[in-house]
């Protein structure tokens, strides 16, 4: 098996897959498939970009550090296939055209990344696997408790996690494991992309709150007309934002609107 050894001058709170065979596996079963356009953010020492290029995808590999992408450049100066881009993922503009995501985040900032990622519903993202902490994939890939994030980002993907990756299978190990996380473009979204800052300001109101949900949405929905929700829709009276999952949250957010919810 090979082995990668992490750049003499690696950046603080990176985390670098040791081996070409997991990065290999890791990428097969993504699905990704011949002139798949895909981004590997956080690039890093190339194992995922160069386990992408073998698969055939199209790779744009976007590396923030200067010394790690002119490493990038030199290794794949020959490969027609892999674009290496020296940038910060939340500045850069994601692709006009359908893509996919298939990265080992930066740790320190995985939770920046996504957000600024799956903000807009509206791109051409189709679906995001990812490498991230267990406790953040724990987090936010649970169905309860939920937190804001997690609710906003369900109403247009399928959140899970596909995998375990030990601490040891990273150059230097972090403190804990990793996850492997699923965000699948879903077929019929639960809420409309278009109202997408509308609702993240309706869930926002609701989680910041701290109430019960009956009483967080008093600006927006009558207390009585949520409690005559919470039998219909399968939440307890007194439940608080965190104990609703996604599809009752846009349930909820199209009565709010008089639109009829998605089925």
């Amino acid at each position: 098996m090979a082995v990668r050894r992490r750049p003499a001058q690696g950046p603080p709170g990176r985390h670098f897959l040791r081996s070409s065979r997991l990065a290999s596996d890791f990428v097969r079963e993504t699905g990704v498939a011949a002139r798949d356009l895909v981004v590997d953010i956080g690039a890093g020492a190339g194992a995922l970009t160069r386990a992408l290029a073998d698969a055939g995808a199209e790779v744009l590999a976007l590396e923030l550090a200067a010394d790690l992408a002119r490493e990038l450049r030199r290794r794949f100066d020959s490969n027609r296939a892999v674009t290496v881009i020296e940038a910060d993922a939340l500045d850069w503009e994601w692709p006009a055209r359908p893509f996919a995501v298939v990265a080992n985040l930066p740790f320190a900032r995985s939770g920046a990344i996504l957000a600024h990622m799956l903000r807009d519903p509206r791109g051409a993202l189709r679906r995001a696997d990812v490498v991230v902490q267990w406790d953040f994939a724990r987090k936010h890939a649970a169905v309860w408790p939920a937190t804001l994030k997690s609710t906003y980002w369900r109403a247009w993907y399928d959140v899970t996690v596909t995998g375990h990756i030990a601490r040891t299978a990273f150059s230097p190990p972090p403190s804990v494991d990793a996850a492997i996380v699923r965000f699948e473009r879903r077929r019929l979204p639960l809420v409309p992309a278009h109202d997408s800052e509308r609702y993240w300001r309706f869930l926002s109101e609701a989680f910041r709150a701290h109430l019960p949900v009956r009483r967080a949405l008093g600006a927006q929905l009558p207390a009585l007309q949520v409690k005559r929700l919470a039998p219909t829709l399968g939440f307890a009276p007194d439940a608080r934002a965190r104990d609703l999952d996604a599809r009752q949250w846009a349930a909820i957010y199209a009565v709010a609107r008089g639109v009829p919810p998605v089925r």
